[in-house]
């Protein structure tokens, strides 16, 4: 029954894939032209020393940064419980019942093993919504456009786990996917925030290493807040993709495949077979 429900989502999933594909590839195009026309109407405006600094700055508010935001952020919340139910369908598979293991345990277990990934949704929706929708006073689209870059490496992290799942660990796809996981991650979220530092910096006029001393103390810490974690699961990725390069250097089996963050270095699976 299981399968069946599975096999009837994937067509769905692919009947759809094609609106999705179409829809993707009509804002890659209506994005960028539309932000090209704005520079280059607003270069033309008559105001002395206005340059291309200016137009770009300007140019870069979009409506379309609070409503990401708006929509973006009950996922947050969604994912935590979902990442839960994941876990406590986990258990069970490993033979823990739930006449065997309460609902606390499970929980605890959850949280011990999850906990950064919670905090971390827990802030976005908690601290980074209100700052990105209300305090802000509509500056910053430039840069809250591109911290929206950090989910680049996202569907590289989902895709590594799926094979996992399925043992595809020895294939091509897997190898591929592993090199472009880990240069995603740490464009998008690791070389990001130097970026956004640099931009800054260009803007007004300083050199990078003077950026933080001229920014305010709470931006200094929001930004070390956020860059802490990514480069906790880039370290994880990377002693991943370090023990994959060995394992197949060596001819032995893989079990584990790279993936940011405990939930992601899956154990190897269970003996039992899941119930159909």
């Amino acid at each position: 029954m299981g399968r069946k429900v599975c096999g009837d989502h994937h067509c769905s999933c692919v009947a759809g894939g094609g609106d999705m594909l179409t829809e993707l590839a009509l804002g890659s195009l209506f994005f960028p032209a539309l932000f090209n026309l704005c520079r280059r109407c607003l270069k033309q405006l008559p105001v002395p020393g206005w340059g291309e600094t200016d137009a770009v700055i300007l140019s870069s508010r979009h409506w379309l940064t609070n409503t990401y935001v708006l929509f973006a952020v009950p996922y947050f919340a969604y994912d935590i419980y979902a990442m839960y139910l994941c876990h406590w369908h986990r258990t069970r598979v490993k033979g823990h019942g739930v006449e065997q293991e309460a609902c606390v345990s499970v929980l605890r277990s959850y949280l011990r093993k999850d906990l950064l990934m919670v905090i971390h949704h827990s802030v976005m929706f908690t601290v980074c919504f209100p700052v990105s929708v209300f305090l802000r006073d509509g500056r910053g689209d430039y840069f809250v456009g591109c911290l929206f870059l950090a989910e680049v490496s996202t569907p590289f992290v989902c895709l590594g786990k799926v094979l996992i799942q399925y043992r595809q660990q020895h294939t091509l796809l897997h190898k591929l996917n592993g090199i472009l996981m880990l240069l995603t991650f740490f464009a998008c979220r690791v070389a990001l925030f130097p970026y956004l530092y640099w931009a800054y910096g260009q803007h007004m006029g300083l050199p990078l290493h003077r950026v933080p001393l001229e920014l305010p103390f709470h931006v200094n810490l929001a930004a070390l807040t956020l860059m802490a974690p990514q480069l906790y699961w880039f370290a994880l990725i990377c002693r991943g993709a370090l023990r994959l390069f060995r394992r197949g250097r060596t001819g032995r089996p893989q079990l584990n495949g790279w993936a940011p963050g405990p939930p992601l270095l899956q154990p190897p699976p269970p003996t039992t077979p899941p119930p159909s």
